[in-house]
């Protein structure tokens, strides 16, 4: 197996590298699941202007525009990564709804929505789950009923992150309640300031308020605003958490921890003995080391798929799985390796990295739930990869 990259693509490496040693002092230090900050966007422009973000965007829609080619894509996330340098916005409307549009929304839709929200002007959120609809997605009742050239909404949806700092969302909706219940779902983008829409941020146990209720209450929105058509909402739902889990799951983010934390055991000390020195916390952090590069080569296997075109298929889900207790994971050794300054949180001025550790440990937790159950995703995997039977239904009483 040769993995040499050749010398096309060695060079290119080499300008990413120059990139980054020249423009690495700009990069924002966190970019936070709000509204972006002033060097977060001019960060995001840098990008897209050098092609570093947005790299195969057609220029008409705010992207770069060049020719697709993954191996240039995986050397700048390796470089990046490498470096410990931010990539660029990654949120649900640049992660998730840019590239749902590119495959199914109206030129109209492209051309409106997807440079802004590659810029990070516009903010998105993502109306999935209801209170009594969450890993049973199909079976949501928020209602959207036909009335004249708009569709009136009546409804809640639970869970809904960055909801409170949202410009628009996309959201699922059920047109058609006398069809099944996977074929009457629609797919509406609407603005967050359109009348009747109530926003109830839930805060979590990182003290923050990450996620939201949002409650609709007789909101009208153009039917023109619907992708792909009624009924279809199911089908570009599950196009839209295709790029979601890939996005909560990315191994290069795990890469970049795994930097972090071997440079903290190197500082943290125990009993006057580095930590990296000590064998019990060096077998954990190698054991994570494993998992990670597992995670990486994991991902030139969906990269090989790419190239070949092929459709990776259920290999993608175990890139959530993973990615998502890994990170977790990694973030709990963090936390034992910095010894009682691990248990601190808020603004005490010994905090390490901010009080960075902690918060991921907690907010990770979260994603393992969040984006699909770390439970629904084991029995996809084993359902539709590995052949096993389907999991029984309740019998209805």
């Amino acid at each position: 197996m040769d993995l040499a990259y050749g010398p096309e693509y060695e060079a290119f490496r080499q300008e990413v590298r120059d990139f980054i040693a020249k423009h690495r002092d700009r990069a924002p230090r966190r970019f936070g699941v709000s509204r972006p900050s002033g060097d977060s966007l001019e960060w995001q422009r840098l990008l897209i202007e050098h092609g570093y973000a947005a790299r195969t965007i057609p220029k008409e829609y705010g992207g770069y525009g060049a020719e697709p080619d993954i191996l240039k894509s995986r050397i700048i996330a390796e470089e990046f990564s490498s470096a410990g340098v931010p990539m660029g916005l990654a949120n649900q409307g640049i992660s998730m709804l840019v590239p749902t549009l590119l495959e199914l929304g109206t030129e109209e839709q492209k051309k409106k929505w997807i440079a802004p929200t590659l810029r990070g002007e516009v903010v998105w959120c993502q109306g999935y789950s209801e209170p009594g609809s969450g890993s049973d997605l199909a079976s949501l009742q928020t209602k959207a009923v036909e009335d004249g050239d708009d569709f009136v909404i009546n409804g809640q949806k639970i869970w809904t992150s960055t909801a409170h700092a949202a410009d628009m969302i996309f959201c699922l909706v059920r047109t058609e309640p006398d069809k099944p219940k996977h074929e009457g779902i629609s797919y509406l983008i609407f603005s967050m300031k359109t009348p009747g829409i109530e926003v109830r941020p839930l805060k979590t146990m990182t003290g923050h308020a990450e996620f939201n209720e949002v409650f609709f209450t007789d909101v009208r929105v153009p039917k023109k605003d619907i992708v792909a058509g009624r009924g279809q909402g199911w089908y570009v739902a599950n196009a839209t958490l295709k790029h979601e889990r890939g996005m909560l799951g990315d191994p290069n983010q795990a890469g970049t921890r795994l930097k972090e934390i071997v440079a903290l055991m190197h500082e943290e000390t125990l009993d006057g003995e580095r930590l990296i020195d000590n064998p019990l916390f060096r077998d954990r952090l190698l054991q994570l080391q494993a998992r990670v590069f597992a995670m990486q080569f994991h991902g030139l296997r969906l990269l090989t798929a790419s190239a070949k075109k092929e459709d990776a298929g259920i290999e993608r889900l175990i890139v959530k799985l993973q990615g998502c207790e890994l990170n977790h994971q990694l973030a709990a050794l963090a936390i034992d390796a910095l010894g009682e300054l691990g248990v601190l949180y808020g603004d005490s001025p010994r905090l390490r990295a901010h009080g960075a550790w902690q918060h991921r440990y907690m907010f990770d937790l979260g994603l393992i739930i969040g984006g699909g159950t770390a439970q629904i995703q084991k029995n996809i995997i084993s359902e539709r990869g590995l052949g096993m039977p389907r999991e029984p239904k309740l019998a209805k009483a």
